[in-house]
């Protein structure tokens, strides 16, 4: 079984009404990798919002968590991982 490791994942949803039904399913999907979740709506530009989350995931979990993010219209996710395992 592959180590885990402490990331990020910042995604850029769009907009909300079209597109954050279907990040909150993923993000309950995959709610066990997830230590920490911030959310903010653009203030400016009333459709657009920011999530940022805090992970303790494989690569392979990594993965698939964020190809699932990517494959929704108008959503962007992108992550980074540290280079050592967090822990034992």
């Amino acid at each position: 079984m592959e180590k885990k490791r402490l990331g990020f994942v910042g995604i850029i949803i769009e907009d909300r009404q079209k597109s954050a039904c279907k990040v909150n399913e993923i993000l309950s999907e995959f709610g066990e990798l997830i230590i920490g979740r911030m959310g903010l709506p653009h203030p400016l530009k009333k459709k657009c919002c920011a999530i940022t989350l805090i992970v303790d995931a494989s690569t392979d979990e990594m993965g698939a968590f964020t190809g699932k993010l990517g494959k929704i219209r108008g959503v962007s996710a992108k992550s980074a991982m540290s280079k050592e395992t967090v822990g034992k």
